[in-house]
């Protein structure tokens, strides 16, 4: 599985707790387990490839970073999505905006350009190419506004995309 593929699926986690009621958590001890990505991904390829150890770790820290930082993330949509009020933007878009957000602020070996560059082909793949621009256009004014984390001396998650042997 790829670093795409699990943002992708964090993506859909965030997405869904939108509308659930349920904790974050629950969902997640649901969610990423062998059995739910062997029914789904019959029908959805994203599903196809069960996450390892370190790829659950990673997609569960996405999520669950959303959610304890969901204010400051909906405030800096806010403040960068000139005229368009929250709720006025379409949930995918949103739950797109609250991981790569996240990732620029708190996953510091994610460089901002990848983050930002994914954030617009998951809202391709999701929603119309407008819907895209916007996209690009709040992250690109966030990174260049905001005083962000310094990345120069942070090392890449090595190996945490690599099947290991054991889970072959």
């Amino acid at each position: 599985m790829t670093r795409s593929n699990a943002r992708e699926l964090a993506v859909h986690f965030v997405f869904e707790l939108s509308f659930s009621k349920g904790s974050t958590d629950e969902l997640l001890a649901e969610a990423l387990r062998r059995p739910v990505f062997e029914l789904i991904g019959k029908e959805e390829p994203l599903y196809a490839e069960f996450p390892n150890t370190g790829q659950r770790e990673y997609i569960t820290a996405l999520v669950r970073g959303v959610e304890a930082h969901g204010p400051e993330l909906d405030g800096y949509i806010s403040k960068y999505a000139i005229g368009w009020n929250l709720t006025r933007i379409p949930r995918v878009v949103v739950a797109i905006l609250r991981v790569c957000m996240y990732e620029i602020l708190y996953m510091q070996d994610v460089p901002n350009a990848s983050a930002i560059n994914e954030a617009v082909e998951l809202t391709k793949h999701y929603e119309e190419q407008e819907l895209a621009a916007f996209v690009n256009g709040i992250l690109g004014s966030f990174v260049r506004t905001e005083p962000l984390p310094d990345r120069a001396e942070v090392a890449p998650a090595a190996g945490l995309f690599e099947v290991p042997e054991e889970e072959k």
